[in-house]
Parts: structure tokens; sequence; C-alpha cells
């Protein structure tokens, strides 16, 4: 397996100014900024990167010079190499601009930018002409470039990347094949942490371990963006089980949390006690039941509502066995359900398929009743495959896609719907595991569903 840690560069002077940034290399490291970059170093001390690549761009490159200068055991042959494939989206029209000077001058381009992103286009004047410039299009064929050239070279090895809101979001998405039309749902805060797990190469399987971690820099979600009347849905998944421990197959066996459950469900209940809750949503099933009602002794008064569609997958004659034993009953399923989820019936049990039906509505419903009643902030409590095809449907993604994403025991997901449910949703941060004590990365046990 070949880890691949993401950070966006720390604030620059640009972002405090709410500026374009573009390709310019003007925009330089707030105090706030390399005092991040500083405290990301530390966070990742305790890894050991074989090679550190960073944008060339001085607000990318200073930060991975202030992360590499904390990291302790990191050898000295991975200084800091810079890539022009990790250069920030080129928007030669707009560089340098104020934001609100941008939406106004450019009112339709502006419009279309956060609609339809992959439908933005410049015209830009050089030698041979004047030619025809897609920003996103050609950002998330750099990213394709950069993991092709990159990935081969690191097999089996954990790098750094180094780069900037744009490309940042342009290499998760080319590695999970988010289309470029949802170039604005994933978030990139500044010295967000990212992580990914690749098999191989971009055409193999990978795994989102987690996405804009900030609780490094003592932020306990990313921010909520100005402007935002949405409603923002903290995802969770229930603490761990006898069965998750022992990776036997619970499916809508009514299995309790064990001592250790109970424990990461008081851990994210004290890491979100400082987050006004407005409601609260789990599966009706046991173990997110008492996940929940461990984590809402923080927001008394907060009622629960059950919710059947978000019940963990039910998987049928699978449940209450072992991997060995479903192996032998079943031969090559397991393998099918590991590789192409989407295709594997459960014997006398769902399939991926009814799952995301019972699931997308459940939550659809749960944002619009809050948006009518304009309620903020909900808490979500559900299961590891709910959680996941919740997250396809997020991102625009099939089912297929299933296994990209982690979702560990006691673990937060953060999703904005800053336009209502016709907008695109917004993924803020996904599988943030800190406050469960591994620090920057999931050492929850992965168990069985």
């Amino acid at each position: 397996m070949t880890r691949v840690i993401i950070v966006r560069h720390g604030q620059s002077s640009y972002n405090a100014e709410r500026r374009i940034q573009g390709r310019t290399d003007a925009s330089k490291l707030t105090q706030k900024g390399r005092n991040d970059a500083s405290k990301v170093g530390k966070a990742l001390s305790n890894i050991s990167f074989q090679a550190i690549y960073s944008s060339p761009l001085q607000r990318a490159k200073l930060t991975a010079e202030i992360i590499q200068s904390e990291l302790a055991n990191t050898q000295d042959s991975a200084a800091v190499q810079t890539s022009n494939k990790l250069l920030e989206i080129d928007l030669p029209l707009w560089e340098t601009m104020l934001t609100a000077d941008v939406e106004q001058k450019f009112a339709d381009d502006y419009r279309i930018w956060h609609e339809r992103p992959h439908e933005l286009v410049m015209l830009v004047n050089n030698a041979e002409g004047t030619r025809e410039h897609f920003p996103v299009l050609a950002l998330y064929e750099q990213a394709r470039q950069f993991w092709q050239e990159i990935l081969p070279q690191h097999q089996g090895q954990t790098i750094l990347i180094v780069g900037h809101n744009g490309i940042n979001r342009a290499l998760i998405s080319t590695a999970l094949s988010i289309p470029p039309s949802r170039y604005h749902s994933i978030q990139q805060s500044n010295c967000g942490v990212t992580v990914l797990n690749f098999a191989g190469g971009l055409d193999e399987p990978v795994q989102l371990e987690s996405m804009n971690q900030t609780q490094h820099m003592g932020e306990t979600l990313p921010s909520l963006r100005p402007h935002h009347h949405g409603v923002r849905l903290l995802l969770v998944r229930h603490g761990e089980t006898e069965w998750n421990r022992q990776t036997r197959f619970q499916g809508q066996i009514d299995v309790p949390l064990n001592d250790n459950g109970r424990n990461q469900a008081q851990k994210a209940g004290e890491f979100l006690k400082d987050v006004a809750i407005d409601f609260a949503v789990s599966s009706s099933m046991q173990r997110p039941k008492e996940t929940a009602e461990i984590i809402l002794r923080q927001h008394p008064g907060i009622k629960l509502d059950l919710q059947d569609g978000l019940r963990e997958i039910s998987h049928g004659l699978w449940e209450g066995k072992l991997e060995a034993e479903i192996e032998q009953e079943f031969p090559g399923e397991l393998h099918r359900w590991r590789t192409i989820p989407a295709q594997v019936q459960m014997p006398e049990g769902e399939n991926l398929q009814q799952v995301w039906e019972r699931s997308v509505v459940a939550w659809q419903s749960i944002v619009q009743t809050a948006l009518d009643n304009q309620l903020k902030t909900g808490l979500v409590v559900a299961h590891d495959a709910t959680n996941k095809t919740l997250l396809c449907h997020i991102l625009g993604l099939p089912a297929d896609n299933f296994w990209n994403f982690r979702q560990g025991n006691g673990a937060v997901s953060v999703i904005d719907y800053p336009n209502g449910l016709n907008g695109f949703p917004v993924l803020e941060a996904m599988n943030i595991t800190a406050h469960l004590g591994g620090g920057v990365l999931d050492k929850t046990a992965a168990g069985a569903l």
C-alpha cells in the first residue's frame, strides 16, 4: 500500500484579503499560516516520509519546508521536491482580483464557476493567438498526470504532498473518480490534512482514509463558509461492538456496543460538545442509537429521532459469521464483495442498491426537514455500509465506489448543504478520528460491517 498525505498550504496574504491567487506567486504565508504549518508538522512528526512534493509557489513551498523542519524521523533524503504538476488552478483573467470584484465584473462566468465549474472557459491570448482555456478540466488532467508520474516511483512508501485548494481537490477527485462537475463538493482548509491509500496505480483500488482534518490547529470542524444559510450534517459511525472486534459480520443482528465502543462514543461526545447541535437522528438499531445517546449527553434537550432507513445492510446468511466461515460456505463471494460490491446480492439479505434506495431517501428527508424548520446542524449516527453508501451519493459516485471510503468506529464526517437539497452538497471533512487518540491516522479496528 502507498500512503499519500495531502496538505493545503497555510493561510496566505491573499487568503486573508479574499483575493483569487491562481498561479500568481505574489501571495505570501501570513504569520498564522506559518504557525499552522508548524502545527501540521508536529501532527505529522511521528510518520516517516520517503518523499515530500510541493508546488513551486512560495506559499506552498514554505509550508512544506516548515512541515519538514518539524518531522522527527524523516530521512534526510526526503528534501522538499517541487513539481509544476502541483501548481494551483490557472485562472489567468481573475488572478490577484478580490473575489467580490470577480463576482461583479464576471457575473455570468462566476455563476458558471460555482454551478458548473467544469464548463468554465476563459479566452487566453498567447503568441499563437487566442485559445479556449478550461481551468477545471485542465487542472484534473494535470492531477492525473501527477499521479501517473509519482505513484509508480513510490510503491509501498509514505509520501507527503503540499499543494493548494484547487489542485488538492483535483488530486483527491481523480484518485476517487469524482467528476469535475463536483469540483466544489470537497473542501480543503488551510493546513487541512487528507490521507489516501493506494493499492497500486491510479486504476487500482484507492481508499480515502480521511479528508480535511483540522483538529491539529485547534479547530474542531472546518468553519462554515460566509453566507452559509444551509444545513450541516455530522455523520458518525457507531462505536465498536464485540463483533466488530472479532471481525464477525453483524448486518442487521442487533449487537450492542462493547466497553470500547461506549468509550469511543463518549470521546465523540466530548469532541462535539462545543458544536451547537439542533437535531439528532440515528438508525433504529442498538449500536448507533446508544452511540447517539452518549453523544447527546453533552446536548441535553435534543430529542433523538430513529429511522429504519439508516439501518445497516442486511448480510442475510453471512450474519454472525467470521470471514473464514463465509469463504467456506460461499466460496469466492467475499472477494466479489471486496472488488465489485454493487454486484453482490447477500444470500437472503440485501444488495447495495437496496441499501442506497432506503438510506438516501432517509438522508434526503433529514436534510429537507432541517431546511423546512430552519435547523442548522444535525447529528446523524449510522453504520459502516450505510455511511459509505451515503458518501457515494453525496459525491455523485455510483455504489461501485463503496470501498473508496473508510469509516472508523466513532469517526465523524461533515457534510454541508449550502444551496438547499437541489444544490450539490459539500463534503467538508471525512472520517475524523483524532478524538479517538490515533493522531492523524485512523487507528480504529476496521472490522467487518
